[in-house]
């Protein structure tokens, strides 16, 4: 699994920069198309399909147990419900009965990963009823004793329980056995790759919980997620989609792809601000040091040939302390990135993103003052 982990991240990181090139340049045409034009729903097309492949790598990493991205303490009901109703947009043949338990403790997750599970789960569910069923979603506080999780390799305590049950055809005790394995599929050719269970129970696990599935041949299935609880205060995130925030600020993109740069350059200086660039760590250093009283924001990528970018960051904060500094990078949170936001970054968005994602990201942080 640690092999794998390291294939995938490879992998996730010159495949993410790609697509943060096509989706870079997608999100420039659509800002000059007009908005009736056929032209328009095309290249939407395309942003999906970069969204897709974004959604293969995340796979991987998932199936890793890595690719923890922002992890912060969160309304799991907030999180399901979203999803659910994404969801429910395209699948009318599916009825989904949602029963939220009140008070249910925060949880410390990634929000997109959960979303991602979530989203495996729905999809397996509506396969397993073709001709149209029934979803059922259910969270509640649970206490697990060590008896209880000892085959699961977690600690005793407090949980979260998320159920999600379908009156689907159902599985087998040998389909059971082997749902979460990687590339394991009993779908016909095409229906899909055998990645999405077993990136689940992946990503579950990384986030120090467990999943187990119930169910009886013809009798639908319940997957069951168990997720510690946690005593911070849970965050609420408005998300704007489509919204686009302009800014006038000066700010220095650092990253060692070229088309990278070109692709960011064009997408910040369309919403607005002054963009200096840089495709190496000591280049940044010494843009900095030559424009102290001008930059106020990085955009920093992790992953450079000559300084790494937890170096690069220690840097420029000591160049400009006040500087504030955005960590971009094809990879997730995880190792190095993870390091430079507990020393004091003030966010991460990941390759590829849209320019309405970046520049909200952009507003939160020079908001903080």
């Amino acid at each position: 699994m640690e092999s794998l982990g390291v294939l995938a991240g490879g992998i996730a990181h010159d495949f993410n920069n790609l697509l943060m090139g096509i989706q870079g340049n997608v999100s420039l045409m659509c800002l000059d198309v007009d908005k009736d034009s056929g032209f328009l729903n095309r290249l939407k097309n395309i942003e999906e399909y970069v969204q897709r492949g974004s959604q293969l790598t995340s796979q991987l990493l998932g199936l890793a147990r890595g690719g923890k991205y922002e992890v912060r303490p969160r309304h799991i009901n907030h999180v399901i419900g979203r999803s659910a109703e994404m969801f429910g947009r395209t699948k009318r043949e599916i009825a989904i009965h949602e029963r939220y338990g009140e008070d249910i403790l925060p949880v410390e997750v990634d929000q997109g990963q959960m979303e991602q599970v979530l989203l495996n789960l729905f999809v397996n569910a509506w396969q397993a009823m073709p001709e149209g069923g029934d979803l059922y979603l259910e969270t509640q506080n649970v206490v697990l004793d060590r008896e209880y999780v000892r085959p699961f390799s977690v600690e005793p305590g407090r949980y979260v329980r998320i159920s999600v049950t379908d009156t689907g055809i159902g599985m087998d005790k040998a389909t059971q056995e082997r749902i979460f394995d990687p590339f394991f599929t009993t779908k016909e050719m095409g229906r899909g790759t055998g990645l999405g269970l077993a990136s689940a129970y992946g990503i579950i696990k990384n986030h120090g919980g467990f999943i187990n599935v119930y169910s009886e041949k013809g009798h639908g299935a319940t997957f069951n997620i168990y997720l510690p609880a946690c005593d911070k205060a849970a965050v609420l995130e408005a998300r704007h989609e489509g919204e686009v925030l302009g800014g006038s600020e000066a700010i220095l993109l650092v990253d060692d792809e070229e088309m990278i740069l070109e692709v960011g350059k064009a997408l910040l200086e369309r919403l607005g601000y002054t963009v200096l660039t840089a495709g190496t760590g000591e280049g940044a250093v010494r843009i900095c040091e030559e424009n102290k009283e001008k930059i106020q924001i990085v955009l920093l990528d992790m992953i450079m040939p000559d300084m790494s970018g937890r170096d690069t960051f220690e840097r420029l904060k000591a160049i400009i302390p006040g500087v504030k500094v955005l960590l971009s990078s094809g990879y997730s949170i995880n190792g190095q990135a993870r390091e430079i936001l507990d020393r004091g970054c003030d966010g991460f968005i990941q390759k590829p993103f849209k320019i309405d994602e970046l520049s909200q990201r952009l507003r939160e942080i020079l908001g903080k003052g």
